[in-house]
């Protein structure tokens, strides 16, 4: 939900996540952010409706991004496609009291201000796979500041493809890639491979362009589902700092139509 709009629904229940990371941690004014996004599947799955809140904050800098996200999904012989939108509002603020100045400057004081932010995104999924395409900020956004513009989100492209082995009964290999595309930077790669135990624990490695490498932990009890990633930088990197995400996600079926399996996650 937070990269494509097109997966509102895409678990035929109702879903809610709250996840918070906290990126290289000891650092004062280091990168934090957290995130809330919910969906529910309507009118007997055929359409997914959604909300998503995020917001990033690095040193005086917050940019807090809300949204509303809609789907329409298409059942096919084997799949499902979706294609989504997403509509909302991104709010860039400074804040220097947020952090401490050896010498003040007057020049520095509080701002803000808000931009209109819309996305779109297109899924197609089944048991097996995943394949979603989504350009969730599709507006550039920029702020002016003191005579100074400054670039706030810039249009990126999510490609994303997961495919489901089955090792055995009770245990699955699930990989997955992750590559976003950005005009003038080079094509960033997440590369994942998890194994899931009995349905209910999952545990994999991750890598970001060999640059930074992670633990990912996920436990599923009955409707609820709890996630911890640990990430390292590798050698290349300037910082020799860790890196931890929390999440936390409820699913449930509260409809006729949703999907009645154990979890629906």
């Amino acid at each position: 939900m937070l990269i494509n709009p097109a997966f509102a629904g895409s678990n035929e229940r109702f879903y809610a996540g709250v996840a918070y990371r906290t990126q290289w941690a000891g650092v004062e004014g280091s990168p934090r952010t957290f995130n809330l996004n919910s969906h529910v599947a309507l009118m007997d799955n055929k359409i997914g409706l959604g909300v998503v809140a995020v917001q990033d904050q690095i040193g005086d800098i917050k940019n807090t991004q809300y949204g509303a996200t809609g789907a329409y999904r298409i059942k096919l012989s084997k799949s499902t496609f979706s294609f989504g939108m997403q509509i909302g509002a991104t709010r860039y603020a400074t804040d220097p009291n947020a952090v401490r100045v050896q010498n003040p400057d007057p020049l520095f004081t509080q701002f803000s201000e808000t931009k209109l932010n819309v996305g779109a995104g297109a899924l197609l999924q089944n048991e097996r796979y995943t394949l979603s395409l989504s350009v969730p900020r599709i507006l550039a956004s920029n702020v002016n500041q003191g005579g100074q513009s400054i670039q706030v989100y810039s249009q990126n492209f999510y490609l994303f493809g997961t495919y489901l082995f089955y090792v055995s009964d009770k245990i699955q290999f699930k990989p997955s890639t992750l590559l976003r595309m950005t005009k003038g930077s080079a094509v960033s790669a997440d590369v994942n491979c998890n194994f899931t135990f009995k349905q209910l624990y999952t545990a994999g490695v991750f890598t970001r362009n060999l640059n930074s490498y992670g633990v990912l932990l996920q436990m599923v009890m009955t409707n609820y589902r709890l996630g911890y990633v640990f990430e390292i930088p590798g050698k290349s990197s300037a910082l020799n700092f860790t890196s931890h995400e929390i999440s936390l996600s409820l699913s449930l079926d509260l409809l006729n139509s949703h999907n009645h399996s154990r979890t629906g996650f």
